[in-house]
């Protein structure tokens, strides 16, 4: 008997994944586990749904899915309590508030001075309320700049702060935003100097840069790009290998390890296969290092259709976008922490990417857009048929 026991959504999505990519028997881990029969077959059925983009009728394993789920529940429970606001505010305005917004109305067709004697107000009421109005418009303001701000990892400079506050119908300007700044002492963190981990002093085949750095392409799966970094930990370093479809800039495919062999690289992108499942020809850029022109990558890029790319040596700009992302996880992030160890690391850095650079972080190449909403409106705009013009 097993109970009403709960389990964790990391656990279920454990065992779906032992089922579905490693072959294991239901029954074998019924036996070696002490799991229901019926919950297995049923977190195996709602796994199965979310790799098909499906969300399934129970609860999230993946945590991206468990995020939009939760991100869906506070955004009902935003608007319920707004459309409340709204409601109180307008059974407790005031007299004198309604005077004072109709001398607003009207003060372009006579004085204000005129126009508070003709309603009863005071002159001096009236600007006092405007003052006051203005004060709890600001405070309003810089309490959500200081959430955005710290939400981004203090990473959001006065441009994406104020598109992040425009997005929640705060109209402000920069100017404004620079001076709630420095009221609230509010810097962005500093970067950091660039360590290369390229290792290109190897006898392997180094193919052309292909991409020649068109970091924009018109549709999905058409280009991406992958790359090697090393994060710090109290027990040593650990690599992560990275895949980004550059269309959206969102991260596809991970992979983290203690050392940085092929088979890091390997294993980032057959999550990336398995998540988009290109068809042949995508372009793959990378640098030269060794991982990348080993015969396993090159062996898994010829079994996908994909064509290999490569920057030119020493030459950091020609893989800009992954380099971009690196710096962005180590500002907002990484570098903001003291890890433990390397389960720690791994664990915050797919947070990270889950949690808030994919579904949330603000991109200026997608027009302050984050990656999946980028791709959610892209894939909703209506293609043109040719065939109707006349």
């Amino acid at each position: 008997m097993t109970g009403n026991k709960k389990y964790e959504a990391t656990f279920k999505l454990e065992v779906a994944r032992m089922v579905l990519d490693q072959g294991v028997a239901v029954a074998k881990i019924v036996k070696d586990m002490g799991i229901g029969e019926t919950a297995v077959r049923r977190w195996v059925e709602q796994y199965r749904a979310e790799q098909g983009g499906q969300a399934g009728i129970g609860k999230p394993l993946s945590a991206e899915l468990q995020r939009i789920r939760q991100l869906e529940q506070e955004n009902r429970l935003l608007r319920s309590d707004n459309d409340l606001l709204k409601k109180a505010f307008g059974l407790l305005c005031t007299r004198n508030e309604m005077i004072y917004e109709l001398v607003d109305h009207w003060q372009t067709k006579a004085s204000v001075a005129q126009l508070c004697r003709l309603l009863g107000a005071s002159r001096s009421g009236y600007y006092a309320a405007k003052a006051k109005t203005k004060m709890t418009a600001i405070c309003v303001a810089s309490v959500h700049l200081k959430a955005e701000f710290a939400a981004s990892g203090r990473s959001y400079g006065s441009r994406r702060l104020v598109s992040a506050l425009h997005a929640k119908n705060i109209v402000i300007g920069r100017y404004k935003v620079r001076r709630l700044m420095r009221e609230a002492q509010i810097k962005t963190v500093w970067k950091r100097k660039f360590i290369n981990t390229t290792d290109s002093k190897h006898d392997l085949p180094i193919a052309s840069n292909i991409l020649n750095r068109q970091f924009n392409p018109a549709e999905p799966n058409r280009a991406w790009t992958s790359d090697i970094t090393y994060v710090r930990t109290r027990t040593g370093w650990l690599y992560l290998a990275v895949v980004m479809e550059l269309f959206s800039r969102k991260i596809i495919g991970w992979a983290t390890g203690p050392t940085m062999p092929a088979e890091l690289v390997c294993r980032a992108l057959r999550m990336a296969v398995e998540a988009r499942k290109p068809a042949a020809g995508l372009i793959l850029h990378s640098d030269r290092g060794s991982q990348y022109a080993s015969h396993e990558y090159q062996h898994l890029l010829k079994q996908h259709g994909l064509v290999c790319s490569m920057s030119r040596k020493g030459n950091c700009w020609d893989n800009a976008a992954m380099e971009r992302f690196f710096l962005n996880l180590k500002m907002e992030r990484v570098w903001q922490r003291d890890y433990a160890n390397q389960m720690e690391a791994t664990k915050d850095i797919i947070e990270y990417i889950v949690g808030f650079y994919n579904c949330l972080r603000l991109h200026s190449t997608l027009g302050n857009l984050p990656p999946m909403i980028y791709e959610k409106e892209m894939a909703e705009k209506k293609p043109i048929d040719v065939s109707e013009i006349t």
